[in-house]
């Protein structure tokens, strides 16, 4: 029988969210989860043009968002 291990971020999925609502326009939370060319991107398009900005809340909301890792962030 073989174990299987999740790995999780060791980011918090309520900091990105909180980051996310409140200066996501700016990338904050790409900046938060080490995504650091994509934080840059959306500081200079204003949240790619707040499409980014809402997908990445949906996102983070339902689980999917991933951190600079590839690994999903912990509850």
């Amino acid at each position: 029988m073989t174990n299987y291990v999740t790995q999780t971020s060791d980011k918090n999925k309520k900091t990105a969210f909180l980051l996310c609502l409140f200066g996501g326009f700016f990338g904050l939370h790409q900046f938060y989860v080490g995504k650091i060319g994509k934080g840059i991107l959306y500081f200079c398009t204003c949240g790619l043009f707040l499409f980014g900005w809402i997908a990445d809340m949906i996102k983070i909301s339902t689980g999917s968002f991933r951190d600079n890792a590839g690994v999903p962030l912990r509850q």
